[in-house]
């Protein structure tokens, strides 16, 4: 049997495994070290699975990542998602769908600390749903608003999905950082759109504005409560701008400003603090077993010559048959809008990476820039009806039935496949920033 053969076969029993509602992470170890034993035989099987657990999670680039995600559940605990999201509803909520506008808005400065999207959903499903419920929103459109919002916190930086990616694919997790800022900006700006297209409209999802707003002197003071993250986010991205620190310094920077400004404002508990820990080290080790997974499986399809026979064939038909690489870039952005409709964000780059990032280096396009696309789709996949993860966790969250959900949602998908159209054909909008580094 060819290795092709060996190889495909091995991703079929991945599949089955995965359907069956095994972990994912030793779904991927348990087939690739098989495989690699089929393949190269046990002498060559054994030094894999002895070092690699070990060469993938001393990696400094992976350094950051549980540092990160300490510094999105402190912020998470210690209250300040409810801040983020009163000082927007001050600025916004006299506008009809201001309240959704928002919990977009504070979805995306929540996004600037946290990291991760379900987690930005599960918070801000706790804190403006019920507002939203109170001033006679529709529960599809108060859900969707968000789900979809809660999308936004693996693109604007810090993002776990981009440290994955740049330890992948060898790319600078500063670059893809700086990438997102701007396409993260303007997934705000979309969704804000869609909610003032259909606040125009007579659905009766939206209730007539408020009669009675906030005076210009509360805004302004309500600015205090959104400081603390604009002065974590600033420290971050500046540090890593001017080159004064690497990612792995910034994420430390800015769990001790966290620290610093959550006891300072009397927000942090040791109860609290020792239950952020918990959690932190809940999810490390939950991400690390599907990295260590990820890189057996990955040996083994070396071992398989998959990737390389896919990078080679798909790269002959850019070069020979002359097919446009847009619409080969096409094929890969439907492919991983359908993935995310099933799984997570990691593990559909931690299995897929492997493959498709070889293809797209092959017809040219520029890596950092196609980390930002992939984030997208992947975001995308998340809303997605019917089986997108923030779905499911909204509807959960806010106890909304999905039949309502997936209507709400529709629109703020078009709004989505529209951004990534804008992405494609406007480049400079993902590369001007890290260009400048």
């Amino acid at each position: 049997m060819s290795p092709e053969a060996v190889g495909l076969i091995g991703i079929g029993i991945l599949v089955v495994l995965l359907f069956s509602k095994m972990w994912v992470g030793i779904s991927m170890l348990l087939v690739g070290f098989v495989g690699c034993i089929i393949l190269g035989g046990y002498s060559a099987a054994a030094p894999i699975l002895g070092m690699l657990p070990y060469t993938t999670t001393s990696n400094y680039t992976l350094a950051c990542m549980p540092v990160f995600i300490f510094m999105g559940v402190l912020v998470s605990e210690s209250g300040l998602g409810s801040d983020l999201y009163m000082a927007a509803k001050t600025w916004l909520g006299r506008l009809r769908g201001g309240l959704a506008m928002a919990t977009i808005g504070a979805c995306g400065f929540f996004a600037a600390v946290c990291g991760d999207s379900v987690t930005s959903a599960v918070t801000m499903s706790k804190v403006s749903y019920p507002e939203m419920m109170k001033h006679g929103y529709g529960k599809g459109l108060a859900a969707a608003s968000i789900a979809s919002g809660g999308t936004i916190g693996i693109l604007i930086p810090p993002s776990l999905c981009f440290i994955l990616y740049a330890l992948i694919t060898e790319q600078s997790v500063g670059k893809l950082f700086m990438a997102g800022i701007i396409p993260g900006i303007l997934v705000v700006v979309f969704y804000m759109i869609v909610i003032a297209i259909k606040a125009r409209g007579k659905s009766g999802e939206i209730p007539p504005a408020a009669t009675e707003g906030y005076t210009l002197k509360e805004k302004f003071v309500s600015v205090r409560l959104v400081w603390p993250i604009v002065l974590v986010f600033l420290v971050m991205m500046a540090g890593m701008y001017a080159g004064f620190f690497t990612p792995t310094e910034a994420a430390t920077v800015g769990v001790i400003v966290t620290i610093i400004v959550a006891v300072l404002g009397r927000r942090l508990t040791l109860k609290k603090f020792i239950g952020a820990l918990k959690e932190t080290l809940s999810y490390t080790c939950m991400i690390y077993i599907l990295l260590i997974g990820a890189y057996v499986f990955m040996r083994f399809m070396a071992f398989s010559r998959i990737p390389a026979w896919l990078s080679a064939n798909i790269g002959m038909l850019h070069t020979v048959y002359e097919v446009p690489r847009l619409i080969i870039l096409l094929g890969v952005i439907v492919f991983y809008i359908f993935l995310g409709m099933f799984m997570d964000v990691l593990p559909c780059i931690l299995l897929t990476l492997g493959f498709i990032y070889p293809i797209i280096e092959t017809v040219g396009y520029n890596l950092i820039w196609f980390g930002v696309i992939m984030t997208r789709m992947m975001e995308i996949g998340m809303i997605s009806p019917p089986f997108g993860i923030n779905l499911f966790v909204c509807a959960k969250s806010c106890d909304v039935p999905m039949g309502a959900l997936y209507r709400g949602i529709i629109p703020f998908v078009c709004a989505s496949i529209l951004h990534v159209a804008l992405i494609v054909a406007v480049p400079a909008l993902s590369l001007w920033l890290p260009s400048l580094m």
